[in-house]
């Protein structure tokens, strides 16, 4: 591409012997290029990826000949579903630019996608804003799970390794709370459907107070049973609180935007299901420490308030006498005033 003279004097930058500083050229240059240079969509790998303290991200897409810096803004971050993977190949739609405090030619990116997976990503972010505007993916709407569950559900596969971490995790930190399983495919054509039946199962059941909805980590197409929007809606529509862990940290499905919690592994969804044990009791244990240091102070105060008490009584031998005395001091004038 090259700018030819009258682009140049449209653009406002002088010719001749005109004398430019360094930030005058640098935005002069950065306007040339946002304006000379559509919007497109590049192809390559990510390296040198930075995901700083403000939610914006910095990294390079490179191919095997050359590399080109990129930001890509926490807003439109955000909106991507899942954090890129150093290594990974994506596609990115970008708006050329210059960072003119250094005079570095780089690229502002919009939003990305796998490569080669460009239909796949364009409906999950279809189906997410459908669901946005609807407010399913309200966070207003999450509700709390249940601070003490006495039962816990959790629909995934009979033969995954996510329902074995699960149920260690279970028998480790809560042993007190019963687990019910719900069994469904979770990858391939019947998996939604399945995953559907059982979230209806529970709901018809009402044995539970949490659901888990897990499975391990795999590639976009084997979790995409998690980004079906009758799933979504079942979520939504769940009588009790919904966990999803679907995946790695780094996956992010339809069903972790619905569900009342995303947790980042199936691990991870069992513990944020329920408190530890160890840690109720603990606190139990505290609670009834503290009540029996208040008893023992209320009956304290009480046994030295009955001591006072019993300091100010009289006993009936001592009333009798007294009596007595009265009625032989009354007895005596009275004679005397017979007399």
């Amino acid at each position: 591409m090259s700018f030819s003279a009258s682009r140049l004097a449209e653009s406002g930058v002088p010719g001749g012997d005109a004398v430019l500083t360094v930030s005058q050229l640098n935005r002069r240059v950065a306007q040339l290029l946002e304006d000379g240079v559509p919007r497109l969509w590049v192809a390559g790998e990510i390296s040198n990826f930075t995901r700083a303290a403000s939610g914006h991200w910095y990294f390079s897409i490179k191919d095997e000949a050359a590399a080109v810096r990129a930001v890509m803004f926490r807003g439109r971050a955000q909106a991507v579903g899942f954090v890129p993977e150093v290594g990974g190949r994506y596609e990115f739609r970008v708006q050329v630019s210059l960072y003119e405090p250094r005079g570095d030619y780089q690229v502002q990116v919009e939003s990305l996608r796998q490569a080669g997976r460009g239909d796949l990503h364009e409906a999950f972010l279809r189906l997410r804003d459908r669901l946005t505007d609807e407010g399913l993916i309200d966070p207003a709407r999450r509700r709390p799970l249940s601070p003490q569950p006495r039962t816990v559900g959790v629909v995934t596969s009979l033969s995954a390794a996510a329902l074995r971490d699960v149920l260690a995790v279970m028998a480790r930190r809560a042993p007190h709370v019963r687990v019910i399983i719900y069994p469904a495919q979770v990858q391939g054509r019947d998996a939604a459907p399945q995953l559907c039946a059982a979230l209806d199962r529970a709901a018809e059941r009402a044995e539970i107070d949490t659901l888990l909805l897990v499975r391990g980590g795999g590639s976009l197409e084997d979790l995409w049973c998690f980004n079906d929007e009758t799933l979504a809606r079942r979520i939504a529509a769940s009588p009790v609180p919904v966990v999803s862990g679907v995946g790695h940290e780094t996956d992010f499905t339809i069903a972790d935007f619905v569900a009342d919690l995303r947790a980042p592994t199936p691990t991870a969804a069992a513990e944020l299901c329920c408190e530890d044990r160890a840690q109720v009791l603990g606190r139990l244990r505290a609670a009834r420490d503290l009540l029996t240091r208040g008893q023992q102070r209320r009956l304290e105060h009480a046994a030295i308030r009955l001591d006072r008490a019993r300091a100010q009584l009289v006993s009936p031998a001592q009333r009798l006498q007294l009596r007595r005395q009265r009625l032989e001091f009354a007895a005596r004038r009275l004679q005397a005033g017979l007399d």
